[in-house]
């Protein structure tokens, strides 16, 4: 079928749809909701069979619902109806929730039900639960009802709150004053509650000594105490404050816009705060003791069955300078194991994105933070990319884009979840790439593949990936089902008898390649085109990643993707 996709925003699960419909052999195309007129445009141009709207923030025009099917996935059980969904199941606390497709009408969120799919809701942030549970279900709600109007028999199910099976109500929007918290009553398990709701957008105003904040993210801390309110430590850029029976770790802060001033960004928490946490402590924790503990930590280490796990997960998947260092010191550190195999990524949600654009944006000299941060992560995979006595795997249990892909492609082995949206190029943010990519990538997927991936700037998925050689193996199943499958996989690759001579050959071939042209040239040649990307005034990149973070819309949906 001809499947137009409409979507406010070009975003994690709309890439995902798009990944897996063309996947089926659907043609597909994708229009951003702008405006009513480009929406009609597009209808006309496209001449779909369907019209889908993985995410979107606005109505569909009532003469295109009107004449064509345009299914809406809603992030809600049937009969959950309004524009915050998620984050009143987050803050009411529901431990199971749904996602339904259903047919644009008049009335929001009313129509009839196409696909209805259940799934149970993890303690987590909002947007961390969208990128796993919500977006499995919703591609498996999606598929389902593709199918069934593919097959042109099924009647859609009207709504009706009198069924046994319509457990859903129309709320209203989430706004903050549902959000506030109450330091000096709200025990931890609330607080949590109220800043995952929000953790990404639009967060969850507060105040902090004297000045008004959003906070973006909440994670639960052990053993820190005092009084309610209170900050009581920093670590790797979070703020520990206290509640009222324990504390939580907040990663970031966004001041709050004043009138007239500056449009603001999310940053890492002290850093925003900066002098104002003067005589605060910041109290530092290992990998390996974070592994062990409920606390706030980017990273963790362990070990099982001559396996080192090292574990990273950064805000939004972007890697600050100061970041990559720390990672870099711990797989310096996890080297240093009796182990003989290393497995890098989080437990869940992305893998990476590659340099920190927010951190980058607020920096004195852009372009020399960029140029800091490129050259860190650069550090980072040259690490990987020269060691050889022991076999190294990068885990994808979310997504990876632009440097975070070249960094997973450094590991001798990537094993991803099926889930997995990848985006091995660097050009929509105006940039060549570096992270060794002119090295690993066309040893992967070939010069021809290599040519196209980073040129067309497409989302790829796990399967095709698979099938190209991006990834070496994939696996269906949810985040946790992956992790442990990673973790028998690994332990496999550890104990086999076949180990010492698979790692004399990566010593081998390591020294060929080095001898037919050194990693330092492919560094250079890459850092040259990064070098006038950051500091030429003709070049577009500064400009795109301003309008990165301070989320400026598009005027129009970028060619590439009308397919």
């Amino acid at each position: 079928m001809r499947i137009l996709l409409v979507a406010s925003a070009f975003n994690s699960l709309t890439q995902r749809v798009h990944t897996e419909l063309r996947g089926r052999g659907h043609t597909v195309a994708v229009e951003l909701a702008l405006g009513d007129e480009p929406v009609r445009a597009a209808v006309s141009g496209f001449a779909p069979d369907l019209v889908l709207a993985p995410m979107l923030t606005r109505a569909v025009p009532e003469d295109v619902w009107s004449r064509h099917t345009v299914l809406i996935v809603h992030p809600g059980p049937k009969g959950d109806r309004g524009p915050s969904s998620l984050d009143w199941a987050i803050h009411e606390g529901a431990e199971e929730w749904g996602v339904t497709v259903l047919q644009a009408v008049a009335e929001m969120d009313a129509g009839p039900i196409w696909a209805s799919v259940p799934f149970t809701l993890p303690s987590c942030g909002k947007s961390e639960a969208y990128r796993n549970e919500v977006a499995d279900a919703a591609l498996e709600a999606v598929l389902l009802a593709v199918e069934r109007y593919e097959s042109g028999w099924f009647e859609p199910e009207p709504l009706d709150y009198t069924r046994w099976d319509v457990r859903g109500r129309l709320r209203p929007y989430h706004a903050q004053e549902y959000r506030r918290i109450d330091w000096a009553r709200d025990d931890t398990a609330t607080v949590l509650r109220r800043l995952r709701s929000g953790d990404s957008q639009p967060g969850v105003l507060d105040e902090l000594y004297g000045r008004e904040y959003f906070l973006h993210g909440g994670h639960p801390e052990d053993v820190l105490r005092g009084a309610a309110g209170t900050v009581l430590a920093t670590r790797e850029g979070a703020v520990c404050r206290a509640t009222a029976d324990g504390a939580v770790w907040i990663p970031q802060l966004r001041p709050r816009r004043t009138p007239g001033g500056p449009a603001t960004f999310k940053l890492p928490a002290a850093q925003v705060l900066g002098d104002l946490l003067a005589g605060v402590p910041e109290v530092p924790v290992t990998p390996y003791d974070a592994a062990r503990r409920t606390t706030w930590s980017q990273l963790r280490y362990r070990e099982h069955a001559g396996v080192g796990h090292l574990e990273f997960a950064f805000p939004g998947g972007a890697m600050s300078t100061e970041q990559c260092r720390r990672l870099l010191a711990a797989y310096r550190e996890a080297c240093t194991r009796p182990t003989g195999v290393i497995v890098l990524g989080p437990a869940r949600d992305f893998y990476s994105n590659g340099i920190h654009l927010n951190t980058i944006e607020a920096a004195a000299d852009p372009a020399e933070e960029s140029w800091q941060n490129i050259n860190a992560m650069d550090d980072l995979v040259e690490a990987i990319l020269t060691t050889t006595d022991k076999v190294t795997v990068s885990a994808l249990a979310g997504n990876a884009a632009a440097g975070g892909m070249m960094l997973a492609a450094a590991a001798d082995e990537v094993w991803c979840r099926a889930s997995a949206v990848l985006n091995p190029h660097y050009r929509l943010m105006g940039l060549y790439g570096s992270e060794y990519w002119t090295y690993t990538l066309p040893r992967r997927v070939g010069e021809e593949n290599a040519r196209r991936l980073t040129t067309a700037a497409l989302p790829v998925g796990a399967r095709e990936a698979g099938e190209i050689g991006l990834v070496d193996r994939v696996r269906r199943g949810s985040a946790g089902e992956f992790r442990r499958w990673v973790e028998r996989e690994a332990a496999a690759i550890a104990a086999s008898p076949e180990l010492g001579t698979r790692l004399l050959e990566k010593k081998r071939r390591r020294a060929a390649d080095e001898a037919e042209k050194p990693l330092s040239a492919y560094r250079a040649e890459e850092l040259a085109h990064m070098r006038r990307n950051f500091t030429a005034p003709d070049e577009p990149y500064h400009r795109l990643r301003r309008d990165f973070v301070h989320k400026v819309c598009p005027t129009a949906t970028p060619e590439h993707l009308r397919g």
